[in-house]
């Protein structure tokens, strides 16, 4: 079915909103070869953040060729290897003799090989020999840097789900040869190649890039903005009025509310509002709409809870009422969490579950709206406001 909410994949062009300085900030980053950190919850607009600055740099002039991949389904570092060369190399050449002469040119002395009979097979144009070394890591780790010098070209390497390397028998080890060769570069004072770094567990991110302090000063976090409520509702009216619905604005401002402006849970929402209804849409499509969005979510969240302490729902409890203090005596006892030691423990629990995540003043914040609007009214029997 055709229709004006698009939540099935990224957004540009006239579908991108609200978000015209954050596509500006990320621009002027990577055009002066600066490497940019993008973490954010899941849905949130990341990939078409990227997307939308990629396509304004290209219609601005700028020449450039860019490449992606995702760490989602990575777990060894000879996997993260193999698919960050081979996602390289794709850039830089397109035939067999091509990714040969780049690999020998500068991947010799390593593990790496190009393998015709598995690049056929899979497509990976990067083969290893052996299980990688110290050397082959970072010598992949220096490949971005030397094609973009040896082409002559600007190189943006998007890196989706990039927390996901910790994942793998040594992540840190991708860590530090990736920061090592960032800090050449700019001792070289190279700047025709950038990273992208993405991710959606957002504490998960903060671990690497603000608690274990890895790539500290050679790369910029951009944070994304919350889009203005009355971007969005406009919008959305337009949406509508597309297909010949009208809908109030203090209905749409409910909605915005309640999930706290992230477009894709408003998308799917009203798309579902669109699928609902054939002219005028009332407060009952809203609430029917709901009902089928909370319905879809119910299992993936009775997973997330079947899977925490009474402990860790008490602490929970206490920042959905609003609780900043947590290891206050007052908050303490009345949500029975015994100790302040214990209140430090229950929340790097719900932080390590991307649940909650903390602030630099140490304020909680519930990271999915509709989550928490569902665990407010159905699991702790609470009023949750719309």
């Amino acid at each position: 079915m055709n229709t004006p909410f698009i939540c099935d994949k990224y957004v540009t062009g006239k579908n991108f909103i609200g978000r015209t300085t954050d596509c500006n900030i990320l621009g002027n980053l990577i055009s002066q070869g600066e490497n940019v950190v993008i973490y954010e919850p899941p849905k949130t607009g990341k990939m078409s953040t990227i997307q939308q600055t990629l396509i304004n740099l290209r219609l601005s002039g700028k020449q450039f060729s860019a490449g992606e991949f995702s760490v989602l389904n990575i777990r060894t570092i000879s996997s993260f290897l193999t698919r960050f060369g081979s996602t390289l190399l794709k850039i830089a050449a397109s035939t067999p003799d091509g990714f040969s002469k780049i690999i020998d040119a500068n991947l010799s002395g390593t593990h790496f090989n190009f393998d015709r009979n598995n690049y056929s097979e899979t497509g990976n144009v990067i083969s290893l020999g052996a299980e990688p070394d110290n050397h082959d890591i970072a010598a992949m780790m220096a490949l971005p840097y030397r094609i973009a010098a040896s082409t002559g070209q600007k190189i943006y390497l998007i890196i989706d789900e990039f927390q996901n390397l910790d994942l793998t028998e040594d992540g840190e080890k991708i860590f530090k040869a990736m920061e090592e060769a960032m800090l050449k570069a700019r001792e070289d004072k190279e700047k025709d190649f950038a990273y992208i770094l993405c991710g959606s567990m957002v504490n998960a991110m903060k671990s690497i890039f603000e608690v274990r302090k890895f790539f500290y000063g050679t790369i910029e976090r951009v944070s994304l903005s919350k889009v203005d409520d009355k971007v969005i509702i406009e919008q959305v009216i337009k949406g509508f009025l597309s297909n010949g619905k009208v809908v109030e604005k203090e209905l749409l401002m409910g909605v915005c509310k309640l999930f706290d402006n992230n477009l894709w849970y408003i998308n799917s929402f009203v798309s579902i509002c669109d699928y609902l209804s054939k002219g005028y849409i009332v407060e009952t499509t809203l609430l029917d709409a709901l009902d089928i969005m909370l319905s879809a979510n119910e299992p993936r969240f009775m997973a997330v809870i079947n899977d925490l302490t009474s402990f860790q729902l008490n602490l929970l409890k206490a920042v959905l009422d609003g609780y900043t203090k947590l290891s206050a005596a007052d908050v303490i006892a009345k949500y029975e969490l015994n100790s302040s030691a214990n209140v430090k423990r229950l929340k790097d629990a719900l932080v390590k579950k991307e649940i909650v995540t903390f602030d630099e003043l140490d304020n909680p914040t519930v990271m999915d709206p509709l989550f928490k609007y569902w665990i407010t009214k159905y699991f702790f029997e609470q009023k949750a406001e719309l």
